[in-house]
């Protein structure tokens, strides 16, 4: 019987100490989340265990239980601030991107082309190759204005006259016309492509100045 009677004795003090422990417990998480502190806009200073409604136009500090500032909170922004700020982020991340692709071109032709012997043998190759083509195509026009002469010779038999020539020789003598105009087309656009391609190296050698110079040593920059 007493030894029952102890038992529900000690059951009720744990119970009790269980019970009287809750409150705490419960209270803890309340402060977890720290005080927020502001001055609102007539002046006053507020604190608060939640952000303060007052105060969302403005920057809120965040306390710990010990004062110490935690993180500040930023004003709550309107659709529209909100937009422009994601527009700014967009711009910025734009920005970067074109910033990293820029470097990564600058590393490419540095490569390319260390000094501008290297540049200018580059330069040299490309106008070459294009002459080679216009002098393919002179030769070409060389050919046709010889065949031309002797499609005039033909020609002479019919006092000069398209309209009396046969329709065969009629035919070559136009053929003939279009095939010089058609390589002299040609050949002014290649005249066109060694001014671009000239255009192009010089834009590449005004940056690549650029990047050489930042490559030496600032003392040899001083001399």
């Amino acid at each position: 019987m007493k030894q029952a009677l102890h038992a529900k004795l000690s059951l009720y003090v744990v119970a009790t100490v269980w019970a009287g422990a809750m409150p705490a417990q419960a209270q803890a998480p309340a402060n977890s989340g720290g005080i927020y502190a502001c001055t609102d806009a007539n002046g006053r200073r507020i604190t608060a265990d939640r952000p303060i409604a007052s105060c969302v136009d403005r920057e809120q500090r965040v306390l710990g239980t010990t004062g110490v500032e935690l993180r500040r909170v930023g004003p709550t922004l309107t659709d529209q601030e909100r937009s422009a700020q994601e527009a700014k982020r967009r711009q910025d991340q734009a920005e970067q991107q074109r910033l990293r692709e820029e470097r990564s071109r600058d590393r490419a032709m540095l490569a390319r082309f260390p000094n501008q012997g290297v540049h200018d043998a580059a330069r040299a190759e490309a106008i070459a190759q294009v002459n080679d083509v216009i002098g393919v195509a002179q030769q070409r026009q060389v050919d046709l204005k010889e065949r031309r002469r002797k499609l005039n010779t033909e020609l002479e038999f019919y006092q000069n006259d398209p309209k009396k020539a046969p329709a065969n020789l009629r035919r070559q003598l136009d053929d003939n016309t279009e095939s010089q105009a058609e390589q002299q087309r040609f050949i002014k656009q290649q005249e066109e492509e060694k001014q671009r391609i000239n255009q192009r190296f010089d834009a590449e050698l005004q940056q690549l100045r650029k990047l050489w110079a930042d490559l030496q040593p600032a003392a040899t920059r001083s001399h």
